[in-house]
């Protein structure tokens, strides 16, 4: 049985949601990437379902070849995307708890306003 057409039909669909994935990520859309990735997920899991008990031809293999060369292309960016929003979040979290230190500190002062004394206001 020729199973070149299903399978090349789940690649497929594999790819659309690897598309999906990597837009939202370049648009910033993390919730929805999250969403996309839970679709991509599952039709990961349909795909290798599929293909558990059927040996898969040469000429299939090199038909599939460039479409999962674009997923797992689309894997990658998506994959550098979201480390680069980590960073970013790695270092607004680091601003963050400099911040309260810092607010912390002057916070024990009590209000009162620390100023060094003009050397005139010193009795001699």
């Amino acid at each position: 049985m020729n199973h070149a057409p299903q399978l090349y039909t789940l690649y497929q669909q594999l790819l659309e949601q690897s598309k999906v994935m990597l837009r939202n990520a370049r648009a910033g859309l993390w919730d929805d990437l999250i969403a996309s990735e839970m679709d991509y997920v599952k039709a990961v899991h349909e795909l290798a379902q599929s293909m558990r008990d059927i040996k898969i031809s040469t000429q299939t293999q090199e038909q599939l070849r460039p479409v999962l060369r674009a997923i797992l292309d689309n894997e990658s960016e998506v994959k550098r995307l979201l480390q680069a929003r980590m960073d970013e979040l790695a270092k607004l979290v680091g601003q963050s708890s400099i911040q309260q230190s810092v607010l912390s500190a002057y916070g024990k002062q009590g209000g009162q306003i620390l100023a060094p004394r003009d050397s005139q206001d010193v009795p001699s």
